[in-house]
């Protein structure tokens, strides 16, 4: 597995203000929405193109768009959706599926509860967005989910992470042979004892939306 973490002033500007327990909810969604935005630029560096043949208004010449078949671009509920449109306005031809995932605390086996997703991803290359990888387990469950049906290419693109959940991820994927990729806003200290990322930002999912 791949990881890459995205250096720039701009992403550790915005990560400064999500991690303020001072901004309020649409502050939050607004700055989530910004930084999916600068990491999916970094994200999409190895998109599939093919050539494509265009006349400018002085000469014809060969360009490059999107390959088919198109990306897809699923975010793990419900978190996940704070991201979405920061990465759909870099890539607005892509598909969008969507996919639910709980962990079983006594069982730690892993239950979709939600899947909006084609039956076949043969040959597809898909990007998995979540805001924070912390132990790591959803995001291993949820990509080992896509590998199985037949994703040959997958992104993870998460605004923080954890030491443990990276090397957790790493783990729980050795035997995956498609690429899988990481790409990340930054990597913060440890998690405590109850799972946080620390200094982390807080539940990412109640400070989008709301504790429910």
């Amino acid at each position: 597995m791949r990881v890459l973490v995205a250096d720039h002033p701009l992403i550790a500007h915005k990560l400064t203000y999500l991690r303020d327990k001072r901004t309020d909810s649409p502050t939050f969604r607004r700055l989530a929405e910004e930084l999916m935005t600068l990491l999916a630029y970094e994200a999409t560096r190895e998109v599939r193109v093919e050539p494509f043949e265009i006349e400018t208004p002085v000469a014809p010449t060969t360009g490059i768009k999107l390959g088919s078949p198109k990306p897809l671009i699923v975010p793990i509920l419900r978190a996940g959706l704070g991201m979405l449109e920061g990465m759909v306005r870099l890539l607005p031809s892509a598909e969008v599926g969507f996919l639910g995932m709980q962990r079983n605390e006594e069982t730690l086996e892993a239950t979709t509860y939600a899947n909006r997703l084609p039956d076949d991803l043969t040959g597809r290359q898909v990007y998995v967005l979540d805001p924070m990888l912390a132990t790591g387990g959803s995001m291993a469950d949820a990509i080992r989910f896509l590998v199985e049906r037949g994703a040959s290419d997958i992104t993870a693109v998460c605004l923080l992470a954890a030491p443990e959940g990276i090397e957790n991820l790493k783990a729980a994927l050795a035997d995956v042979s498609p690429p899988i990729t990481l790409v990340t806003g930054a990597v913060d200290e440890r998690l405590n004892e109850h799972g946080y990322i620390v200094p982390g930002l807080g539940d990412a999912g109640d400070r989008l939306y709301g504790v429910v």
